[in-house]
């Protein structure tokens, strides 16, 4: 479809542009009909000139539905700044200057008028549509009507009015992000009628993907936006305090970086949100909640600290950079933990149909960072898009397809994890498997008599991480394959089969691994050398940068790094063991031991690790290495049968010599480990419980200080923990 020769003058006059960029034409010639249209178009595509330039050459005002306010006043005064009357309706404004832009509309006077979902049920903007109908209803983020997309907001199900309303009022609506699911919800929840539907490429040349391990991640942070200096970034992270935190970090080490989050005051955000625009700040340290709307066009890096819910969030946030069609960089830091940290929040979710939706949704982003394959590909299948290469050798553009792998014999380790599989049943994902070929001795394993396996430790000197690689590069070479479903088995595939009966040898193909010294993984102390959890470490850092900003102290002053390192190698479970790593004393144990015996907890029950005795731990029990690796099991016993007995935990504290502290901590090792160990007798009231129950609910990073510090003094961690453990015993036994 070609436009009439006064919209290309429009388009000229008014926006400056001499042609049209693709599809438009097509969107505005099929608006101007009078049809309704599906507008789907990655950020930056032109989507906003679809319902512009239309309302320019209709009578009357275009409508334009818009999520946030910001995006309201970013527009208008675009639009002003063309020529264009445009005016917005919502909070910000008086009742008399809302009024007046009505008024305006009503007489003629705008061109564009901009209104929030939830002012539509509105009894005087009801009034206002009936008594002035517009010409054209545009409906912008329309991704956000469906329960199926990422950004689901209750407010815009009110559209459907618009349709009832005004039948024979052309409807356009426009989204950068919405799989075909998403795209059949838009047409039907707006009630669209013989829709054109124009889709536009997904691919963004201009930008490069990279997924990075999140091991020593605030390094390699401070390293990519150095290679960006004085290019505008936004950092995306999970939750409120760690945009808060992580940005403090950066300023501390020279970077100007600001937090921006829906928990701040509308006017601190919006100024944040200024000086980004302006260029008065670089860096934004940001949740979802930033960027929407942006029209900045030269942001030159997206970084992703933490793993995003969703493959449509995490393309829309990456469509935040390069704008403007210049190369950008979009970056990743995985690590499967950020996965397990998600599903907590997902197993909240009461309904079984969307809890099983969100859980597949994050799959398929576990499945992106895991990637062994071009990310490009990846994400514009997703969509529906085939990507076709040009030259054949990959898109060029992605951490994959610019790496130049190595060649490795996977003969024999092919061979280790193919019979685990069949020897396991092929009942579990790669989680179980890895835990037998490591030889691990968790509970899971033994109750299955996994650890009487042929395989049982067979591949020991791998590391988890090498195996959860490897069991994607099997997977490309179609040796093994993955079940559908919310909980994905993996299985051995017909070729599998025939490459063990065979006994044939096999080469596969791997990105080489990072040059880095082994000493970054390993400790040196007072105890000697040794290899320590590092995501543990980075969790307990951040928990301590968490509690040092609270006491306006240096992180340092909490404890050193050394003292972390050995808590992410012995793994304390307890009070007393807590006390014996090198650098915790007396009051440091009073005050802080509860929330890092807390995370430490948590990553152990989630990773079927063990606490190890460290040598000041065996110096308290005085018996020999041998005798101390049972030391806990006893002292675990004896807290066991006091409580079994009736004895309170005062009176077992007192009996045993031990703080009431460590006697809980006994008690929620116990729990952990004996699903039917009744914990009925400590918990704390039904009233109580609720409280906690809804506090964990609500927070957003899972951890014990923020619930706490919601709660009150009133309520302690020992309190919390136990509800904490008690929810995720129900949902365990609800999923049984």
């Amino acid at each position: 479809m070609t436009a009439a020769p006064e919209i290309l003058s429009l388009l000229k006059s008014h926006f400056g542009f001499d042609r049209f960029l693709p599809l438009q034409e097509e969107i505005v010639t099929n608006v101007l009909a009078g049809n309704d249209s599906l507008v789907l178009m990655p950020t930056g595509g032109g989507k906003s000139l679809c319902y512009q330039l239309p309302a320019l050459a209709m009578d009357g005002y275009t409508l334009v539905v818009s999520p946030l306010i910001a995006l309201m006043k970013d527009q208008v005064d675009a639009l002003r700044v063309s020529g264009i009357s445009a005016a917005f309706v919502n909070s910000t404004l008086s009742n008399q200057e809302n009024e007046g832009v009505l008024r305006r509309a009503s007489e003629g006077d705008l061109k564009i008028l901009y209104v929030a979902p939830e002012r539509l049920t509105t009894p005087r903007l009801r009034h206002f549509l009936n008594s002035s109908p517009p010409s054209l209803i545009a409906i912008d983020e329309a991704h956000c009507i469906s329960e199926w997309g990422h950004d689901f907001r209750p407010d815009y199900r009110n559209l459907k009015i618009l349709r009832i309303e005004f039948p024979g009022v052309p409807v356009i609506a426009l989204t950068a992000t919405a799989t075909e699911e998403v795209r059949r919800d838009i047409v039907g929840q707006l009630g669209l009628q013989d829709a054109g539907s124009y889709i536009s490429s997904f691919n963004r040349p201009n930008l490069t993907y990279t997924v990075k391990p999140k091991q020593q991640a605030f390094g390699l942070l401070i390293e990519l936006i150095g290679r960006h200096e004085n290019q505008s970034a936004i950092v995306y992270c999970f939750s409120r305090k760690e945009t808060e935190n992580l940005a403090a970090d950066l300023s501390s080490n020279g970077i100007a970086a600001l937090p921006y989050h829906a928990g701040l005051e509308p006017s601190v955000r919006r100024a944040t949100q200024d000086r980004f625009i302006r260029d008065e700040t670089s860096v934004i340290v940001a949740t979802i909640a930033f960027g929407m709307g942006i029209d900045k066009p030269d942001v030159r890096l997206v970084v992703h600290y933490d793993l995003p819910k969703t493959v449509e969030g995490y393309y829309q946030e990456t469509g935040r950079a390069g704008r403007d069609g210049q190369p950008s960089e979009c970056v990743l830091f995985y690590s499967f933990s950020d996965k397990i940290k998600q599903d907590f929040f997902i197993r909240q979710i009461e309904d079984n149909d969307k809890r099983r939706h969100a859980a597949e949704k994050l799959a398929k982003m576990v499945e992106y960072g895991e990637l062994r394959t071009c990310r490009r590909r990846f994400l514009l299948g997703y969509f529906g898009e085939e990507w076709k290469s040009q030259n054949g050798d990959g898109c060029g553009g992605c951490d994959v397809c610019l790496a130049v792998n190595e060649e490795f014999d996977a003969t024999e380790i092919a061979q280790k994890i193919l019979s685990a599989v069949l020897r396991t049943g092929e009942r579990f994902g790669a989680s179980h498997v890895i835990d037998v070929l490591r030889g691990s001795k968790a509970k899971r394993v033994r109750e299955l008599g996994h650890d009487q396996l042929s395989v049982h430790g067979i591949a020991a000197e791998k590391s988890a991480d090498e195996l959860r690689q490897l069991f994607g590069l099997l997977q490309d070479a179609k040796f093994v394959a993955k079940s559908p479903g919310e909980y994905p088995v993996f299985l051995v595939t017909r070729a599998g089969r025939e490459f063990l009966r065979n006994r044939d040898s096999l080469t596969l193909a791997r990105p080489p691994r990072a040059e880095e010294p082994r000493s970054r993984y390993r400790a040196t102390s007072e105890n000697g050398v040794f290899e320590y959890d590092h995501e543990l470490f980075e969790q307990l850092r951040a928990l301590r940068t968490r509690i040092a900003k609270v006491r306006d102290v240096p992180a340092f002053v909490i404890f050193a790094d050394a003292t972390l390192r050995e808590m992410a190698y012995y793994l304390p479970h307890d009070g007393d063991a807590f006390g014996a790593i090198s650098g915790v004393g007396a009051t440091k144990l009073q005050q802080f031991a509860d929330e890092f015996i807390g995370v430490i907890v948590k990553y152990s029950s989630q990773r079927n690790l063990s606490q190890r005795d460290s040598p000041g731990h065996r110096r308290t029990s005085r018996g020999s290495p041998s005798r101390n690796r049972s030391s806990s099991n006893a002292t675990l016993d004896a807290t066991r049968r006091l409580f079994s007995e009736g004895c309170s935990v005062d009176e077992i504290a007192h009996e045993r010599s031990i703080s009431p502290r460590t006697v809980f901590g006994h008690l929620e090792r116990i729990a952990r480990s004996d699903p039917g160990f009744d914990l009925g007798s400590v918990m704390p009231s039904p009233d109580r419980t609720e409280a906690i129950e809804a506090a964990l609910r609500s927070n957003e990073s899972g951890f014990l200080t923020p619930t706490k510090e919601a709660l009150g003094d009133d309520y302690s961690y020992e309190e919390i923990r136990l509800v904490r453990l008690q929810m995720e015993r129900d949902f365990e036994k609800a999923e049984a």
